[in-house]
């Protein structure tokens, strides 16, 4: 027995000397990280003359990174992230340094969203108005890559590349016949004639109001994208729809001969072109820097004690907790009653990326925002999506900026209750209920929703349909009949947005901050605080070891499935009320 006794021991104490360990592993690499990161501050006055910086834009690109991001990288289980806003501030401080000529730009297949992309496509092109040059090369080009690249002075492609140039799509897949197949369905009660995100459990087709409200977003995006394309490589309007419709960018010799490349060359023909438009002998090394070296010359204020903080909102709304991935109510509110009560802190710059989710807790984010502005400016920054909720959080800003990409608005309420009422009798299961009164079970996914049940959820969702018209109506000043006409669970594309009054102003992060130290009269004596501050647990930690872990992160992320996922999880057995983007559109 004593052997056991010893040998447990011994086990509990080498896994907590592990987790020690490991603990203090993550605790070191942040240290040595911030260290570097000090460090490469003085490499401004190292970048050598007829420097070219190399820009790869084929990395993971986010709003806000997480935190064990630094630790992942060290351990070799996830590839760079860039953060959004350093990519910006590169991209401007290259440009404005006097060393760096130009820029070799990598942008194949870059993992970020239209909105991103436009800023940064615009940031090119104002680092190509000082006057330097962009060169690009490509073994191929996605559509997404290819519109970046587009910026540039040359673009070269492999010989045996392509080029995809073919206009947008959009897929939505329906799950009416799935569900009759198996018996198991999800009862959806909704509000708004354009509330497809519950659309494909109700039909096996799409709806005339979503394939319109579909293909006026579509249009709207690659309108812009088209005309830029168009007017950075000089071709006439004829021409490139031909050249989209006939994808004749597939193929390098037609993709040449239609000037969407410069040149059809090799990778070491393309870095003789980069010498030599660098200045540099073609038996000399290039003088290369890199993206590090640039975003850590980023210069912090010192001597001032004013803050913007930067409050990213990213990924969807869920009740709970919350994090770098999802936006919760405790941790949000708790965030923004730390800024409320920082002096430091004289605005605010929400940065909202979110196909929105939970109603309640976006109200409550929402009053607590209210209460943060009555004492700071608050000004809303749209990413890729801001939409529903997301688009509920914008409305308590002093000013809103969105881009021509994004997508917002989906004004619309629904909620989703999971039923296996037929596919619990094909296995052999009864459910009984004893009751002391007439609704005191009220749901139960095991069999079919009464009427009032639904009659009862529906009052809600009107309410807080005509609760969230309200916001819409107070916080961008239009009538109660103006936002109706524009809600119903509709998208917009930014440019939209702006045109019928859900968004104040076209720009992107940069302007926000800008408008945010306007409104604090604080001109540019201010420096950048991010939030929310999440310190990692070692849960946390832990979890990085676990591939499946990361496997199925991903997959939850891409496959939108968190309405279903709370709904299924729901442990209070009542239905969860939905703010959230009509559909997850994958615009390809």
């Amino acid at each position: 027995m004593n052997f056991f006794k010893n040998f447990l021991a011994s086990f509990l104490g080498s896994i907590s000397a592990l987790i020690f360990i490991i603990s203090l592993g993550f605790f070191l690499v942040a240290g040595i990280a911030s260290v570097a990161t000090f460090d490469k501050n003085i490499l401004q006055g190292e970048i050598a003359s007829n420097s070219i910086l190399n820009l790869d834009l084929d990395k993971d690109v986010y709003d806000n990174i997480p935190i064990t991001q630094e630790f992942e990288e060290i351990l070799g289980i996830s590839p760079e992230i860039i953060k959004f806003i350093d990519l910006i501030n590169a991209i401007e401080l290259a440009g404005d340094n006097k060393d760096i000529k130009g820029i070799n730009l990598k942008s194949q297949s870059p993992k970020m969203g239209w909105s991103q992309a436009l800023t940064v496509r615009k940031s090119l092109q104002k680092f190509k108005d000082k006057g330097k040059f962009i060169y690009s090369y490509g073994d191929f080009f996605s559509q997404k890559g290819y519109y970046l690249t587009s910026v540039s002075d040359s673009i070269f492609l492999n010989p045996m590349g392509n080029v995809e140039l073919r206009g947008l799509g959009a897929e939505v897949l329906y799950y009416k016949q799935l569900q009759e197949k198996y018996g198991f369905k999800m009862e959806v009660i909704r509000h708004g004639k354009y509330k497809s995100a519950v659309e494909p459990y109700l039909d096996d087709k799409m709806s005339d109001a979503n394939r319109n409200q579909i293909k006026s977003l579509l249009n709207s995006i690659w309108d812009g994208i088209a005309n830029q394309i168009k007017l950075s490589r000089k071709i006439s309007s004829e021409n490139f729809n031909k050249i989209v419709d006939n994808l004749d960018a597939s193929f390098p010799e037609t993709a040449l001969r239609n000037n969407i490349v410069d040149g059809i060359v090799s990778k070491s023909e393309y870095k003789s072109k980069l010498k030599k438009i660098s200045g540099i002998k073609l038996d000399e090394k290039l003088n290369n820097v890199s993206y590090l070296q640039i975003k850590n010359t980023y210069n912090y204020k010192k001597g001032t004690r004013n803050q913007i903080a930067i409050v990213y909102a990213q990924g969807p709304i869920i009740y709970g907790e919350g994090n770098e991935s999802n936006i919760g109510q405790e941790l949000f509110s708790k965030t923004i009653r730390r800024i409320k009560n920082n002096k430091r802190i004289k605005a605010v710059v929400l940065r909202i990326d979110s196909p929105g989710g939970v109603a309640l807790s976006s109200e409550i984010i929402w009053d607590e925002l209210i209460e943060l502005k009555k004492k700071k400016p608050i000004v809303v920054s749209m990413g890729n999506v801001a939409a529903s909720g997301g688009y509920y959080l914008s409305t308590v800003a002093d000013k809103v900026f969105a881009n021509d990409f994004t997508i917002t608005g989906s004004i619309g309420v629904f909620a989703m209750v999971p039923n296996i009422a037929e596919f619990s009798k094909r296995i052999g299961i009864n459910a009984e209920q004893v009751e002391t009164n007439k609704n005191s079970i009220f749901y139960t996914p095991f069999e079919k929703p009464t009427q009032q049940f639904r009659s009862n959820v529906k009052k809600n969702i009107e309410n807080i349909y005509e609760i969230f018209k309200k916001r819409v109506s107070d916080g961008r000043n239009i009538s109660m009949n103006e936002v109706e006409a524009l809600a119903q669970g509709r998208v917009w594309s930014g440019e939209q947005a702006f045109k019928n009054g859900l968004v104040n102003k076209e720009g992107d992060i940069k302007d926000a901050i800008n408008a945010a130290a306007e409104l604090a009269d604080l001109g540019n004596d201010f420096n950048i605080t991010s939030y929310p501050k999440i310190e990692p647990e070692i849960n946390d930690i832990l979890l990085l070891m676990t591939p499946f872990n990361s496997s199925m992160s991903k997959f939850l992320k891409l496959s939108n499935l968190d309405p279903i996922i709370q709904s299924i999880n729901n442990k209070e057995k009542k239905p969860i009320i939905f703010t959230s983007q009509p559909f997850n559109l994958d615009i390809r």
